[in-house]
Parts: C-alpha cells; structure tokens; sequence
C-alpha cells in the first residue's frame, strides 16, 4: 500500500498533472482532444483541472494540426 504524507504530496500533484497531459493528446480533432483533456482534468483535479486540461488539449490538438 502506498502512504501519501506531506514530503511526497508535490511528487504525487506532478505526476497528476502528467497524467491529465498525457491523456490531452488523446483523439483525432482538436475538439476531441480538449474534450479528452477536460475530462482528464476534471477527474484528478476538478473544475480547475478540468480547465487546464481542455487548454493542454486544445493547444496539443493545435500543435498538430497540418500547416
């Protein structure tokens, strides 16, 4: 079982916030991807997370978008 205690909570937040970025690139059409990301936010993080999620989505999805 792993303990949570107060020297590991900023490794626990990262590797949150790595998680909710990996998931950003998830689909097919920037939508998809925002949508992917908000979801992903919204479940480690709340409404906040939610939002930076759907942005890390929508810049992803932008990022590869073909010029």
């Amino acid at each position: 079982m792993i303990r949570l205690t107060a020297s590991s909570a900023p490794l626990a937040g990262l590797l949150a916030l790595g998680l909710a970025l990996a998931l950003s690139g998830c689909g097919a059409t920037i939508e998809q991807k925002a949508a992917t990301g908000a979801v992903a936010g919204a479940v480690i993080a709340g409404p906040v997370g939610a939002a930076i999620g759907g942005a890390a989505g929508a810049a992803v999805g932008q990022a590869e978008k073909p010029h």
